[in-house]
C-alpha cells in the first residue's frame, strides 16, 4: 500500500513542488506523506520559482512553505512512490537508487494516458506554467485514483 509519495523534477521549483502542491491538496484527509525533491541541488533552499507560485495561486494551490532541496538516498526508504516528472530525471532516480529499497519509481504522466505525453516539459524554460499545471493536476487525479 502506498502511503507515502515523493515527486522529483530536476531543480525542485517548478515541476515538482507545483506536484506536491496539487496532490496534497487533492489527497487531504488521506493520511499521505507528501514532498517533492530535485535531482540536482542548484536551488537547495529557495521557494517555487515565482511563474510557479503565482499560477498555483491563481488556481487555489498554496506553494509558500515548499523549499527546494535535493533527492537523498534515504528517501528511497522513506518514501513508497518516487515520481520523476520526465525520464532524464527517471534515469537519474535509478542511477542513484540504493539496491533493496523499498521505493518503486515511476513516471508521472502514464498516470494521465489521456494527455498521450510520458513527460511533462520543464515550465522554467519553456515558460508554459498554465499547461504544465493541467498536465499535473490530471496525472494527480489519476495517480490518486491508483492508490
Amino acid at each position: 500500500m502506498t502511503r507515502s509519495v515523493l515527486f522529483v523534477c530536476l531543480g525542485n521549483i517548478c515541476r515538482s513542488p507545483t506536484a506536491e502542491a496539487v496532490f496534497r491538496a487533492l489527497s487531504e484527509g488521506r493520511g499521505l506523506h507528501i514532498d517533492s525533491a530535485g535531482t540536482s541541488g542548484w536551488h537547495d533552499g529557495l521557494g517555487a520559482d515565482p511563474r510557479a507560485s503565482a499560477e498555483a495561486r491563481q488556481r487555489g494551490y498554496d506553494m509558500s512553505a515548499i523549499r527546494s532541496r535535493k533527492v537523498a538516498t534515504a528517501d528511497f526508504d522513506t518514501f513508497d512512490l518516487i515520481i520523476a516528472m520526465d525520464r532524464e530525471n527517471l534515469r537519474d532516480l535509478q542511477d542513484i537508487q540504493p539496491a533493496g529499497s523499498k521505493a518503486r519509481v515511476e513516471l508521472f504522466l502514464p498516470f494521465a494516458p489521456e494527455l498521450g505525453r510520458s513527460e511533462v516539459p520543464d515550465p522554467y524554460f519553456e515558460d508554459n506554467f498554465p499547461e504544465v499545471f493541467d498536465m499535473i493536476e490530471a496525472a494527480s487525479r489519476g495517480l490518486l485514483d491508483k492508490l
